[in-house]
């Protein structure tokens, strides 16, 4: 294979769904760790909670910081990301020490949700930097290669001890070292890769001037209300589900990671679109879709489970097929030499959303029950309804 061959765009886009798989491993594997973690430790349930919302935190945080001091432009994107891979491991394996209690260990997911921001953000900036006319369906690829990722907790709950916790916690730092490993040695920087920019205090202040970003900022947001709240309640959702029609746990965790999983094909298949058709379009397309099973899901229990299977595949399909698509609008609309700062700002306000529904979407099960308890849900997706048809009409002017 000769030199230009082996950084080829598609053999990078590989190369970046690899590594930012690897290096995501230790946020995707604490659904599995986790309870074992609280076994050991006789964690209360508020202090076991933040073992999940330390992650995202920390992210908010991370990104916050990152986006302040332009980190994603400033600095390489390979080697930000092959540095911030490398912290997320040592982060991640400090967890395994027997002097370790509950509050270190809360602190360490915090760090390793700071250490994330600079893995996340700066592969995206990479996969805009290798496609511009067909940069939908990369960054979707990513994105769906991530799906996975998210979904196959839900798989490895079934052969996994609890008391062996930490084999699991080693192999997710193992991941992450590997991440830095190809980030250094394998990914590239892309014939469209914006050069570093100098740090400007004023830069940020451009990002959150610009109409464009804002507006597909505000999307994302709505999209985000709704994402991560599913994603991190649905194998509970599923195993009450499957209480009432008899089926077993093994069955339950099948159906819980198949209704993330299959979110893959709604990422290839937005992409594709999306560059056809234009990212407003389709992600208005898809949280019309998200937001109607949100409010269909529950109230479907009482009617059948072929019923509950098919809309929660749809909505597995749906919830995730516009995220990267609101990644790629603000890599084409912001200003080029912020490209990394204006995804970090926006992946920053989007997760810090997910911790409120994260934590209110156990609260609403345990009040109104899951017939009701998605329905909030819907809120997002049409509030993102709203601010991607004026980036539409914006766009629409534009070519008049």
């Amino acid at each position: 294979m000769s030199p230009r061959e082996s950084t080829g765009p598609r053999t990078q886009l590989a190369a970046l769904a690899a590594a930012m798989i690897l290096g995501m491993t230790p946020w995707f594997s604490a659904t599995v760790a986790a309870p074992g973690m609280i076994a050991e430790w006789g964690m209360s349930a508020n202090t076991a909670a933040w073992l999940t919302l330390g992650v995202q935190l920390g992210f908010v945080i991370g990104t916050f910081f990152s986006a302040v001091l332009l980190l994603s432009d400033r600095w390489s994107a390979r080697y930000l990301a092959a540095g911030s891979s490398v912290i997320v491991g040592i982060a991640t394996l400090l967890l395994i020490r027997r002097d370790t209690d509950p509050m270190g260990a809360v602190a360490l997911r915090v760090l390793t949700g700071v250490a994330l921001a600079g893995v996340y953000p700066p592969g995206i900036k990479l996969a805009a930097g290798w496609w511009r006319e067909r940069r939908g369906t990369a960054i979707g690829i990513l994105v769906g290669a991530l799906t996975v990722g998210s979904a196959a907790p839900n798989l490895l709950r079934l052969g996994v001890a609890q008391s062996e916790w930490r084999s699991i916690v080693i192999a997710a730092a193992g991941a992450a070292f590997l991440s830095a490993a190809v980030f250094a040695l394998a990914v590239r920087e892309g014939p469209f890769h914006a050069p570093s920019a100098p740090f400007d205090p004023r830069a940020i202040l451009r990002v959150v001037r610009n109409r464009g970003v804002v507006l597909a900022t505000a999307g994302y947001l709505g999209h985000m209300w709704e994402l991560y709240a599913m994603w991190s309640s649905i194998g509970a959702f599923w195993a009450v589900v499957a209480s009432r029609y008899a089926v077993t746990p093994t069955a339950a965790a099948v159906l819980a990671f198949t209704t993330i999983a299959v979110g893959t094909v709604g990422c290839l298949v937005a992409g594709s679109l999306a560059d056809r058709f234009g990212r407003p379009v389709v992600t208005i397309a898809a949280m019309a879709m998200s937001g109607a099973c949100a409010l269909m899901i529950g109230p479907s229990i009482g009617v059948s489970l072929a019923l509950v299977t098919a809309i929660a595949v749809l909505w597995g399909m749906s919830i995730v097929a516009d995220s990267a698509q609101f990644s790629a609008a603000v890599t084409e609309l912001a200003p080029s030499q912020y490209v990394g700062t204006a995804i970090t700002l926006q992946t920053c306000l989007g997760f810090l959303l997910t911790i409120v529904t994260i934590r209110l979407t156990p609260v609403w099960a345990d009040r109104w029950g899951w017939e009701r308890a998605y329905m909030p849900l819907a809120i997002g997706p049409a509030l993102g309804i709203i601010a991607m048809s004026e980036l539409w009409r914006a766009a629409a002017d534009r070519r008049r």
